[in-house]
């Protein structure tokens, strides 16, 4: 049973095992057979002394388990041997000088990698083989690294060490998807440095960062760079809510076509509009008055000949908000997000109930608090107090009136797959785009883009860029400059199969290791976690 159980205590004499509270001792002793000096390799059978050993091993039956072992002192007797006497090792069980057995040792091991310090010892504890959190960490910063293996596609991005101040670079083998390096910085200079020391890289994966690609063309001239879909997609949802904030007032037309009465096609709701849409009420919030205020003096600076640096000093605006500003058309671009976006209050969901209990006679602030309650409302009775108060001048509460989509939601569907898009939200979108020519130009490139991007048609990439510069389109003009800034990676990453979606699942879990290690860990020690755990 001992040897089904303490497989590696095979070859040891097993005197006793004892059950002593929480504790099992095991006590064992090396047998009398031949051992070799470690520094000539002479074996010896002549007996110096005896002493014994305590090693801690992994738990039985939820209790911790000692291991008396019983070891010899010989004499080498090889006369050119610089050791007099050596003690016998046994290799299998534990390590020189230690005081935990290779199998506790491994499970140390892994427990750190996988918890860091405080949440690792707190399982230790549970393990019946507590230590301490400092322990754990010795255990990480001692193993050694990964042997390091080049590889043909390469991964590339980075992440934050100290958000805003601080940040390092994870390089990521593409074909076993496990991480290869982390680098101190995201300077082109490092990368290029690395690339070099690691010649026979063929592709770089990257996102559109300018110093990725110094580096790698600087580096591994020879290598395919690719750009990640993701990022350019995500950079043309920006510039497609750019111009959906240009033509908000379009946005109202699909309030209008929901109060249609009678709505035979979507053309003529568009066209019946008599005296167009509506302009939406401008914010008046502190917010949008000081972006107005900033969207003023910025262009006031740039039109005396001011550059974006020195507008920054000026203003006390860093760079790239001076460069955000610069670059909008009206401050009313820079306001996409027109407050109907923000996370819904404890009382939103209540409100129609309220307005209809009030409507229907009740005015009792109490009542209805214990009402909507029940209802499943969790927040304080003095905030449906103060709700309630501007209507007791009222008789009637009014409908509130039809509000139009936002822009993010508008950006959204035609950003979305149609065959995805729900048919009602298809039906606005398609009142919105029969009445404003521009935007229905822009959901025309947009999904021609997309259709380039999922069959993987880079080579049509050159002909798209033609077609909408020759549009009246300003922000997709800024997309397609960026894109011809860094056209072989766009596309190449809209022809081949490879993008980052690996590496920035590595930089999730970076953060993940981050938050177990409460953000404190230096880099030394959070290089051995995303190195070595799995």
């Amino acid at each position: 049973m001992l040897r089904i159980l303490f497989p590696h205590l095979d070859g040891l004499e097993i005197g006793a095992v004892r059950a002593a509270g929480s504790t099992v001792r095991i006590d064992a002793a090396t047998a009398e057979e031949l051992a070799r000096c470690p520094g000539c390799s002479t074996p010896s059978r002549r007996v110096h002394s005896r002493y014994q050993r305590r090693l801690s091993d992994t738990s039985i039956t939820g209790r911790e388990v000692v291991i008396v072992l019983r070891v010899r002192r010989l004499f080498c007797d090889n006369s050119d041997c610089g050791k007099r006497t050596f003690a016998e090792q046994v290799p299998q069980l534990a390590a020189r000088y230690g005081r935990r057995t290779l199998l506790l040792q491994r499970m140390l091991c892994a427990v750190a990698l996988a918890l860091g310090g405080r949440p690792g010892a707190r399982l230790t504890g549970h393990l019946a083989a507590k230590v301490s959190r400092m322990t754990l960490l010795r255990q990480i910063r001692a193993l050694p690294d990964p042997e390091q293996v080049t590889p043909s596609v390469l991964g590339v991005d980075d992440f934050a060490l100290r958000r805003g101040h601080n940040y390092g670079t994870i390089l990521i083998d593409m074909t076993t998807r496990r991480p290869v390096d982390v680098l101190t910085d995201r300077t082109a200079d490092t990368l290029a440095a690395w690339l070099r020391q690691h010649p026979g890289i063929e592709i770089v994966c990257r996102d559109r960062a300018g110093a990725y690609a110094e580096a790698a063309a600087k580096g591994a001239p020879q290598a395919i760079q690719v750009a990640d879909r993701w990022h350019i997609w995500h950079n043309l949802g920006e510039a497609v809510e750019r111009t959906v904030a240009r033509h908000r007032a379009c946005l109202t037309v699909a309030v209008d076509l929901d109060h249609e009465p009678k709505l035979p096609d979507i053309a003529d709701v568009a066209a019946g509009l008599r005296h167009g849409p509506s302009e939406p009420p401008l914010r008046q919030d502190r917010t949008a008055v000081r972006t107005r205020q900033r969207y003023t003096n910025v262009h006031a600076l740039l039109a005396e000949g001011e550059t974006i640096r020195g507008i920054g000093i000026r203003l006390g605006l860093a760079r790239g908000t001076v460069r955000r500003f610069a670059r909008a058309d009206s401050p009313e671009e820079l306001l996409v997000n027109n407050r109907t976006g923000y996370r819904a209050g404890l009382l939103d969901e209540f409100k129609p109930y309220l307005h209809q209990r009030w409507n229907e006679g009740c005015t009792n602030a109490a009542k209805l608090f214990e009402e909507i309650r029940s209802r499943g409302y969790q927040g304080q009775a003095n905030m449906v107090r103060a709700y309630l108060q501007p209507f007791r001048t009222t008789a009637h509460i009014p409908a509130p009136p039809p509000k139009p989509p936002t822009v993010r939601k508008v950006t959204a569907w035609i950003m979305t797959d149609p065959a995805s898009i729900d048919p009602d939200d298809q039906r606005r979108l398609d009142a919105i785009l029969a009445y404003s020519p521009e935007m229905e130009s822009l959901t025309g490139h947009v999904r021609g883009f997309a259709a380039i991007m999922t069959e993987r048609r880079g080579r049509e990439l050159e002909q798209w860029m033609s077609s909408v510069d020759a549009d009246d389109q300003p922000a997709l003009h800024s997309f397609v400059r960026g894109l011809r800034r860094d056209q072989d990676a766009v596309t190449a990453g809209l022809t081949m199969s490879w993008s980052s979606g690996a590496v920035e699942g590595h930089v999730n879990r970076i953060k993940m290791l981050k938050r177990q290690m409460f953000g404190r860990a230096k880099p030394d020690l959070l290089r051995k976690r995303i190195l070595l755990s799995s």
